[in-house]
């Protein structure tokens, strides 16, 4: 029964027997021998998926203004920070970079899955801490690796999440609706394990400039998974349409609309001469100046000229009546 069901005859496992003690099975023998292989990870992540961070990038443009005007509201400093390109990098990459003591703070970003992280350099601390007493936005030196967050310089990093939940909630919402829970926080970054190591994140680092020790800096780290449910809408929003689109025709008209409501002020030149700087000292009330008169006024717009005019009367007022429309490059 053994021998019905085996799919080589005892020659033909001999023949491989023999090959395999001689190497001759190595050989390029059978089909497809010139198809060329490439080494394929399906536990890695692909970040050629579709998260465009051009998208990002103006959403952090966008939030720079918002988080500007709201510390200054809340802890009379205005933070000169600048946001670094948005990249796509490995979580481990990204703390093997970092230093304690940070303040380290996990958020759950809804309606997105999973949690995020918001990490704050010291230096931006005791430069807003400074600000808010008073101070010229000074920060400290290099901190020791265990040291803490007093309560008061906790409170700081409180009103500073504060701020930089709410202006990047509204950088979003022409995109989507997001919110922020705060979790938790850490001074070390080893300990806030968001993803695996190997995961890919989308880091967004803001430097400030504010401190005379130094430049400081927030970071927003989001899982990359986390930001695929949306990824045709930033997609989407960087996509330059072709001008026919609804919404363009409709802007397109408003801004016409309101162009058209501006005033401007137009002054009728009858006529130019030139004079010495002697005949304008000399020159006596009822002396009379010759010129040449030109065949049309010249009608001009803060400097510029726009129509050649006649000068005539309508009614009791004074009136002219275009003639022709002349270039802008043409001279007064």
């Amino acid at each position: 029964m053994a021998e019905s069901q085996s799919l080589l005859s005892s020659e033909e496992l001999a023949a491989l027997s023999a090959s395999l003690s001689d190497d001759s099975s190595l050989t390029a023998t059978g089909y497809n021998v010139d198809v060329k292989v490439r080494k394929h990870d399906i536990a890695a992540e692909d970040s050629s998926l579709g998260i465009n961070v051009a998208s990002l990038d103006m959403i952090n443009e966008r939030f720079i203004r918002l988080f500007r005007l709201g510390m200054l509201e809340v802890l009379r400093t205005s933070p000169r920070m600048n946001p670094t390109r948005t990249q796509i990098i490995r979580f481990g990459d990204y703390l093997k970079d970092l230093k304690a003591p940070l303040s380290v703070n996990i958020v759950r970003m809804s309606p997105l899955r999973g949690y995020a992280m918001v990490v704050i350099e010291p230096t931006v601390v005791f430069s807003s801490l400074d600000s808010f007493f008073g101070g010229f936005g000074r920060g400290v030196g290099q901190l020791p690796p265990g040291r803490l967050f007093t309560p008061t310089e906790s409170r700081i990093i409180k009103i500073i999440l504060q701020v930089f939940f709410r202006s990047l909630k509204e950088a979003w919402s022409p995109l989507t609706p997001v919110d922020f829970e705060h979790i938790s926080s850490e001074i070390n970054p080893q300990f806030a394990q968001i993803v695996d190591e190997n995961d890919l994140v989308i880091l967004s680092r803001f430097e400030s400039e504010t401190t005379s020790q130094g430049d400081g800096f927030v970071d927003m780290v989001i899982p990359y998974v986390a930001l695929k449910p949306v990824r045709d809408l930033l997609r989407s929003r960087v996509q330059t349409g072709d001008g026919n689109e609804d919404s363009d025709k409709v802007w397109r008209a408003q801004l016409t609309e309101a162009v058209y409501d501006a005033e401007l002020e137009m002054q009728i030149l009858l006529g130019k001469l030139s004079v010495s700087l002697q005949q304008l000292q000399t020159m006596q009330p009822g002396d009379v100046l010759h010129f040449k008169k030109t065949d049309f006024a010249r009608a001009v717009v803060e400097d510029m000229p726009v129509y050649d005019v006649e000068v005539g009367a309508m009614g009791s007022q004074v009136a002219i009546k275009i003639v022709n429309a002349i270039s802008p490059n043409t001279p007064t």
